[in-house]
């Protein structure tokens, strides 16, 4: 199964395209880093790939198909800052279990304690969010994850504490994953290939 972004073009005029035909494939199972600098787009692509923005010029599909647009999303997104992806108004349990039932055993693999769920969003640290958002991400119905600098606002032991988890439960999903950070060292690290922004945008 692969995950296409076909000449994919974003912007409000031509000549200020932050992408210009660009082209991405990604693969079941599949670990592809993309780096770029700040500002440069990477973010903006993966929100394309992963249905967030729709007003882009281009393509993309899973297996040859249109991503449904209804039910749950195969192709999640997993944003640098995990606040600004939940609901303040709504406790950690009803933000977990909102697209579907999260297992005990991925609560488990996050370290993710059970008097966790009965808090606000505003009480847990920018780590503990980020593994709810994590944990809500890995479902067996995903099949891809778009991951944007998840794990930048963490220290480096936590940094591994969590990439080792999301190694784990992807590889048993056969989930394909794109790695997107400026960090070219995690990049090398974690991903089987990796791609450039600046290389494959026509700007």
């Amino acid at each position: 199964m692969y995950l296409k972004g076909e000449d994919i073009s974003f912007g409000y005029e031509k000549k200020n395209r932050i992408l210009n035909h660009v082209n991405l494939s990604l693969g079941s199972g599949e670990l592809l880093g993309l780096i770029g600098d700040s500002g440069s787009g990477k973010s903006t692509l993966g929100g394309i790939l992963s249905g967030y923005i729709n007003n882009y010029q281009g393509s993309v599909s899973m297996d040859g198909k249109k991503i449904p647009s209804k039910g749950y999303n195969p192709v999640q997104l997993v944003f640098q800052h995990p606040e600004k992806a939940v609901n303040p108004r709504w406790k950690m349990k009803d933000i977990l279990n909102e697209g579907h039932a999260v297992s005990q055993d991925i609560l488990d693999s996050f370290g993710i304690k059970k008097s966790w769920l009965n808090r606000w969003p505003n009480e847990l640290s920018g780590g503990e969010l980020q593994r709810f958002a994590l944990a809500r991400a890995l479902s067996p119905k995903t099949k891809f994850l778009i991951a944007d600098e998840i794990t930048t606002m963490v220290d480096a032991i936590t940094q591994a504490q969590i990439w080792d988890i999301v190694l784990d439960i992807v590889e048993e999903l056969n989930i394909g994953v794109l790695v997107v950070s400026h960090e070219k060292k995690l990049i090398d690290k974690l991903c089987h290939d990796v791609v450039f922004l600046d290389d494959i945008n026509n700007v």
